[in-house]
Parts: C-alpha cells; sequence; structure tokens
C-alpha cells in the first residue's frame, strides 16, 4: 500500500510524461512532424502494420486531444491530489483498450511502447493508497 507522498510522486509522474508525449498533438505542425517520426521509426524498424499521415479529421480530432491532455497534465503535475490519479486510470484505461483496437485493426507495432505506459501508469494509479488520518 502506497502512502500519500508516493502516490502524489507516480500521480505528478504521469502527467510529467503525458505533458512530453502528447505535446506534438496539440499543433497541426507539431503533430505532422510526430507522425513523420513515428512512420520513420517504423519503417526504419520494419514493424508490422501500417502508419499513416494525420490528415483531416483525424488531425483535428489529435490536436483536440493533445490540447486536453495538456491542460490535465497540468493540472495533474501542480496539485498531485490523489482524485486526479484515480481519474486518470480511467482514462489510461480507455486509451489502452482504443490503442489494442487500433493494433488490431492494422495500426503500427510502434504504438506499442506507448500501450505498455497506458497500462503500467494506469495500474500504479489504481494502487491502494493509505489514507492518513488526522491527529
Amino acid at each position: 500500500m502506497l502512502d500519500a507522498q508516493a502516490y502524489a510522486r507516480i500521480v505528478r509522474a504521469s502527467a510529467l510524461y503525458d505533458l512530453i508525449v502528447t505535446a506534438p498533438f496539440a499543433t497541426p505542425w507539431t503533430f505532422t512532424l510526430l507522425g513523420s517520426l513515428l512512420a520513420a521509426i517504423d519503417a526504419t524498424l520494419g514493424l508490422p502494420g501500417s502508419i499513416e499521415a494525420p490528415q483531416g479529421l483525424a488531425m483535428l480530432m489529435g490536436n483536440l486531444m493533445g490540447s486536453v491532455v495538456l491542460v490535465w497534465s497540468v493540472a495533474r503535475y501542480r496539485l498531485g491530489l490523489p482524485i486526479l490519479g484515480r481519474y486518470d486510470a480511467v482514462a489510461r484505461l480507455l486509451f489502452a483498450a482504443w490503442q489494442i483496437h487500433a493494433l488490431a485493426s492494422g495500426m503500427s507495432w510502434v504504438v506499442l511502447p506507448f500501450l505498455a505506459v497506458e497500462i503500467g501508469m494506469g495500474i500504479a494509479q489504481s494502487l491502494p493508497v493509505r489514507r492518513t488520518v488526522p491527529a
């Protein structure tokens, strides 16, 4: 069982990860660069599945998701509240489900490291936390 401080560190670490990883999604220009980078990694490693450049609706949805996750990440990083970690664990379960669906539908395996982090951080933020009792 984690104490409140250890749990807050997990919440903040997951927020910092999200800030770094989702920042490129927030604008069309950075999302395009990220797509090119992931496609290059995919091609270099010869991974199964395919990756397509984001366009139109996919670009818009990616930018909206990136913007929302950036704001959500700042809130979690600054506050580190246990309830925010619990909500984030649910969000990570949803993200993992959609990543698994994308992989099953032929998405490149370049997504696998991101899936592993989603599952790992989701589990970490689902761990029990010892309640502190006022003296």
